[in-house]
């Protein structure tokens, strides 16, 4: 549907040209199209920058984050970008910026690295309060725009390490704790199944999918960390509602294997494996969609995933994509979407849902026995086919970068996992840094910033 919409728009545009050509009066040429291309809009294009922080709470065009990999991002409802914590430099981060009018704003936390949390009073704001450094935690935005956060591996309240199950909200400038523990490594409380409950909460992990649904619940999925009996990869599905946490299904414990069922056909048998580093979203219907990760497979076999699940009305169906690990992706012909078109399978990839509720999937990693591979291709799904639209089906891509701040048919980010991201009211991609690939070939940590325009 895109390369056909794509088409017109050229044909159109060609028709102006023929009839407003007479009497050597013909219009100039249009523009050149900047659909389908990535702008290089701010950052370095090598590895390994430090941040410059400028002045706490004070814009300038100079102000620009460190490098680094597994940050927390999300969009405010005027439309500006947030990005806290993260990898960078070597240490984990609980730095807090914001992006609006083309200037990053130190807004939060420290310019140093592995801070400890400053939790205050359960259910306190206060603008002292500050979650500890951290990476690979998850985040939603609630229905008033508010953002809440939890768990990632970090530093808890004592200053020690360890994967976390700590939850915040962070509103009207100012941090809020408000559940969990503040210290690592704590088990989850389920309760009993369908059944919310004020003790209950979801055990320490990282790189879990996340979702809020339409009536503004906050929905979590599986990562790798505690069930309430056992450590692993997870598939336990939770809600929380009205300040409250219900185990909606899947596991107690680590490391459930996959039940896949009927393509398409969807069963209150079926479920997800364990995993962690998958992606989720929702569609335009309410309906949750889940892509890959590393985790379990229908053989109880582990490796990378590419199934593609759909859970509504309270069942999962699985929809494409294999029930075995470690495939390799079908890309078909780039820009023209097609049935039998699936990415291969990988972790870390960077996801956005545009406004009509599909999919895009950028990057992601891949690991080929003691080999890790990066991915740099951009992918959407769309009416229940994907599509490769952009960037290479090969691993390891370097950057191209082009000039900064204008649009190229060549320029395409470097190949990359665990990046920021956003879109805009426009529809735009928006892509900030991860580890990967800069313009030389080097790997590393980035803070490179693209927008991408569909």
């Amino acid at each position: 549907m895109r390369l056909i919409l794509f088409g017109t728009m050229i044909l159109v545009s060609f028709s102006f040209m023929a009839c407003g050509g007479s009497g050597g009066n013909s219009a100039p040429p249009p523009p050149p199209s900047t659909n389908n291309q990535w702008t290089w809009v701010g950052g370095a294009n090598s590895v390994d920058q430090a941040g410059t922080y400028g002045t706490l709470g004070t814009p300038s065009a100079s102000n620009v984050p460190g490098a680094r990999l597994g940050a927390i991002s999300w969009k405010d409802r005027s439309g500006n970008f947030w990005l806290f914590g993260g990898t960078s430099q070597g240490d984990l981060q609980n730095d807090l910026w914001k992006y609006s009018a083309g200037e990053w704003t130190w807004m939060s936390g420290s310019n140093a690295g592995n801070q400890a949390g400053s939790y205050g009073t359960l259910g306190a704001p206060d603008p002292n309060n500050v979650p500890g450094a951290r990476t690979q935690g998850v985040s939603w935005i609630d229905g008033s725009g508010n953002l809440w956060l939890f768990g990632g591996y970090g530093y808890d309240s004592t200053g020690s390490y360890g994967l976390l199950n700590d939850f915040w909200e962070y509103s009207a400038g100012q941090w809020t704790w408000m559940g969990g523990s503040n210290l690592w490594g704590q088990a989850g409380t389920y309760g009993t199944q369908g059944t919310p409950a004020p003790d209950n909460v979801p055990g320490a992990r990282g790189n879990a999918v996340t979702w809020t649904d339409a009536a503004g619940s906050l929905w979590l999925m599986g990562g790798s960390g505690n069930g309430a009996t056992s450590e692993g990869y997870l598939n336990d599905l939770w809600k929380y509602s009205a300040g409250e946490w219900t185990w909606i299904g899947g596991a107690t414990g680590g490391d459930p294997p996959a039940t896949y069922g009927s393509r398409g056909v969807p069963a209150p048998g079926n479920i997800p494996g364990g995993r962690y580093g998958a992606v989720g979203w929702l569609d335009a219907s309410g309906n949750v969609w889940l892509f890959g990760g590393y985790g379990w497979d229908a053989t109880n076999t582990s490796g990378f995933l590419n199934d593609l699940w759909r859970y509504s009305g309270g069942e999962w169906a699985w929809m494409s994509g294999s029930e075995l690990v470690n495939q390799p992706g079908s890309y078909g012909t780039e820009g023209v979407a097609s049935a039998s078109n699936v990415p291969g399978a990988r972790d870390y990839g960077a996801v956005w849902t545009d406004a009509s509720g599909n999919l895009w999937l950028f990057g992601g990693e891949y690991l080929d026995g003691a080999t890790d591979h990066l991915f740099n291709d951009l992918w959407k799904y769309s009416a229940g086919e994907w599509t490769w639209v952009n960037g290479a089906s090969t691993f390891d891509q370097r950057g191209r970068y082009g000039t900064q701040g204008e649009s190229s048919s060549t320029n395409v980010p470097g190949a990359r996992e665990l990046s920021g991201r956003w879109i805009d009211a426009s529809g735009n991609l928006w892509l900030f840094g991860g580890g990967g690939y800069d313009s030389n070939g080097n790997p590393g940590r980035l803070n490179d910033l693209w927008r991408y325009k569909p």
